[in-house]
């Protein structure tokens, strides 16, 4: 069967769906990285935005909601990555709500571990792919990830309609 709907673009969502894949894969499997801790790909993505959003006292709900996962599954990182020595979490004085948390010393030290790591590996690569794109497909590309992250992240939350029991074989009446 031919799958029209997709016109002249089958082989980007067979790539697009490849990717997914692969990475749906390989996502909570805790790896070294080239460090000598044990971490996922989950995890360290939130070491990621932690170390970013260090300057900007953003709250774990803010970071959960840039980074396109739940708060509860930033939440649970979070705890993994404290538990391993590479997390610190406080609250501002007179506000016990709010949490806020910042990499520890270790935390800086085994990131720039894993990224010398993961840049050999796979990113200088796709960084020289990367630069020999135009600004304009670039841009092009990004919008076409962002638009995919932003409908998986919408049908992710979206309530689906209650289960029923649906009878098999309906008695003739």
């Amino acid at each position: 069967m031919k799958l029209e709907w997709m016109g002249n673009h089958r082989a980007l969502v067979e790539k697009i769906i490849r990717y997914g894949n692969a990475y749906s894969n390989t996502y909570k499997l805790q790896r070294s990285y080239g460090t000598d801790v044990m971490f996922s790909a989950s995890q360290i993505q939130t070491l990621e935005y932690i170390l970013e959003a260090e300057d900007k006292e953003e709250k774990m709900s803010e970071m959960a909601l840039r980074l396109g996962v739940s708060r509860s599954t930033f939440s649970k990182n979070v705890k993994n990555l404290k538990e391993k020595g590479l997390l610190e979490k406080y609250h501002l004085s007179g506000n016990r709500k709010d949490i806020y948390v910042k990499p520890s010393t270790k935390g800086r030290e085994v990131y720039a571990e894993y990224t010398e790591f993961v840049r050999k590996l796979c990113f200088d690569e796709i960084f020289q792919y990367a630069d020999n794109i135009s600004a304009t497909d670039q841009a092009n590309f990004i919008r076409i990830l962002d638009k995919l992250a932003d409908v998986l992240v919408w049908y992710g939350e979206k309530e689906q309609e209650p289960r029923k029991l649906v009878k098999i074989d309906p008695v003739d009446e």
